[in-house]
């Protein structure tokens, strides 16, 4: 998957609660003065002077807007928003306020999917291919015992790959998000600078194979994404040197439910047992990745409370990364 996120157009409301004139000092009333202010009608209350009663907890969902995660007034554009992590963080993106668009190859895939969820279709190609380009596989790297012969690993390697596989996983994962991120610098920058003293963000979605020195059998895949995070490292420091207001900062999943991958029910039959193939031991979360997770930690890079972040490497993996070379 190769996705990326961009936000601008920040509201000036985030830390309305922190700042709002009537804010309560006494804390017996806090609970009322919150629900009040913010129309809330589900539970019920009875707020005096003398009593205040509260039926259900105060959620952080109830206030989004009052919250640094808040997103309210911002645009996000997810490539490969369709299905899978994309999707994830899209949905995410939009629980806590923002207005989303998703991209994608395929229309009728992103039209479903914004009809059910609230989210706006584009159909976009990030290159000549589809988002998400994993490769060619060499079950030769992960046969186990794995074979010492040298010759035939490389005889094999030779043969079964090409250069026309190499330049479409590279094109799709590395050259695309490039070119994209350079697409709508101006107006990420425009986006900023109507922002006194905050930035835009873009957040690429690199992999845990980027990061790993086994390839799992799908060396051009986690080339690519090894190539994914360098780019971030230098575009962040690019744009910080030339004083762009653009942070830039990248996720590494790891094991998460895709098309590819399947289900969480698919995944659940090995992942607690059995090292993702080609790597040595299995998750020690000993289950695949949620939404919230992946979500929350886009959510989390292109809010207020991500300001201070920038030109980051994030693994979202499980602790995957930490059993395995």
């Amino acid at each position: 998957m190769t996705d990326l996120c961009f936000f601008f157009q920040l509201t000036k409301q985030t830390f309305w609660i922190r700042n709002h004139q009537q804010f309560p000092e006494n804390p017996t009333h806090l609970g009322c003065w919150l629900w009040r202010q913010h129309g809330i009608k589900d539970g019920q209350q009875d707020c005096d002077d003398q009593k205040t009663t509260i039926r259900r907890p105060l959620l952080s969902s109830d206030f989004i807007m009052s919250t640094a995660l808040d997103l309210k007034g911002k645009v996000a554009l997810v490539t490969g928003g369709g299905t899978g992590i994309g999707l994830m963080i899209a949905k995410e993106l939009f629980k806590n306020g923002a207005k989303v668009y998703i991209t994608g190859r395929r229309l009728e895939v992103l039209q479903k999917t914004a009809a059910e969820e609230g989210l706006v279709p584009l159909q976009m190609d990030v290159s000549d291919k589809h988002a998400g380009v994993v490769g060619p596989v060499f079950p030769v790297i992960f046969e186990k015992p794995l074979t010492s012969d040298a010759a035939k690993i490389g005889d094999t390697l030779f043969s079964e790959g090409s250069f026309d596989q190499w330049t479409e996983v590279l094109k799709t994962n590395t050259i695309a998000p490039y070119f994209v991120m350079m697409g709508f610098l101006s107006l990420l920058e425009r986006g900023a600078r109507a922002r006194q003293g905050e930035t835009s963000s873009v957040i690429n979605i690199s992999s845990v194979s980027g990061t790993l020195k086994l390839s799992g059998g799908f060396s051009p895949y986690a080339i690519s994404k090894a190539g994914i995070n360098e780019l971030t490292s230098v575009w962040a420091t690019e744009f910080a040197m030339h004083k762009v207001p653009v942070r830039v900062n990248c996720i590494l999943p790891g094991p998460f439910p895709s098309e590819i991958n399947g289900t969480p029910e698919d995944m659940a039959k090995w992942i607690r047992t059995e090292p993702v193939p080609g790597l040595l031991n299995p998750i020690p979360t000993a289950r695949p990745g949620t939404q919230l997770e992946i979500g929350t930690a886009a959510v989390f890079l292109s809010s207020r409370a991500g300001e201070f972040v920038n030109g980051i490497i994030m693994p979202v993996d499980g602790g995957i990364s930490l059993v395995n070379p």
